[in-house]
């Protein structure tokens, strides 16, 4: 047989073969069974702080790429990111208000609450200082701050960082809603609160992860006062309970929370924010 005439037939077995192995890879992959499972949505609700800081722009795609599910984050203040586990509309909550976190667990709304990390609370005003708070307790500074008349904006929102704001107003014996005007309630996430402060000169109670975060936009304001025990601020991870409400995702709740509190994520929280910031935005409890 010449060469020519074997051309055809050489055609033939070459896509055979590779008909073959392909089909041989498509049947690999419809045996493997992490190809058969699909992604199944997670929602996270969780406070302002971890998104407005940036942390969980990295743990994100690292979660997702470690376990099978879509992580749909919803950042409100902690306050509403309780009733959302409350009213069944979220499966994992990551929240800082320790007292209020303890009632969603005594009420059966949520289990498996875990210590995840700590930063503080700050209180940030102009650089100029119109009240001369700088370097006060939290209490001397409150007192001063609505003696000078000078604008004091809250998070008005029921987020950790408002109920820590109010738990502080009391242990100074003040109630902020007599101030009038000076008092304003911006309802807004901590971002956005921060913008409006510095935007009336203004002082207010900040995160420092957020605040380091959104410090390029505001230079002129400044950390004041700090380094108060008063002002330590935990974060929690927890699941809703699927026993009392159904249609919870039970399984990727539980894996978001062992992914919060592994060795390799507690690493990732670890540096966070030390290249850009020159420090941490949050700390591990060793």
């Amino acid at each position: 047989m010449k060469f020519k005439q074997l051309i055809p037939l050489l055609l033939v077995l070459m896509f055979a073969l590779v008909t073959g192995c392909s089909d041989s890879t498509t049947k690999e992959a419809k045996n493997d069974p992490e190809t058969k499972k699909e992604k199944t949505d997670l929602i996270l609700a969780t406070t302002t702080s971890t998104q407005d800081s940036g942390l969980l722009d990295v743990l994100k795609p690292d979660f997702e790429e470690k376990n099978n599910y879509n992580l749909k984050i919803i950042a409100v203040g902690t306050g509403q990111a309780l009733e959302m586990g409350t009213r069944r509309e979220a499966d994992v909550l990551l929240v800082h208000a320790p007292a209020a976190e303890e009632e969603l667990v005594k009420s059966g709304d949520a289990i498996n609450r875990q210590k995840v990390m700590y930063n503080d609370f700050i209180i940030v005003g102009p650089a100029a200082d119109p009240a001369k708070v700088k370097g006060l307790s939290v209490t001397d500074s409150l007192k001063k701050i609505i003696e000078s008349k000078a604008s004091f904006v809250s998070r008005g929102d029921d987020s950790g960082t408002h109920k820590k704001e109010l738990e502080l107003w009391k242990k100074s014996s003040l109630d902020p809603k007599s101030f009038g005007e000076t008092y304003i309630e911006a309802g807004q996430g901590m971002g956005a609160t921060l913008q409006i402060a510095s935007e009336k000169q203004g002082y207010t109670l900040t995160d420092r992860a957020t605040y380091l975060a959104q410090k390029k936009n505001m230079p002129d304001t400044e950390i004041l006062v700090e380094g108060d025990e008063s002002l330590l601020n935990i974060y929690h991870v927890m699941q809703v309970n699927d026993e009392k409400h159904d249609k919870v995702n039970a399984e990727g709740a539980k894996a978001f929370v062992e992914y919060m509190i592994s060795e390799d994520t507690k690493q990732i929280i670890k540096e966070f924010g030390v290249d850009e910031y020159g420090q941490p935005l949050f700390f591990l409890f060793e």
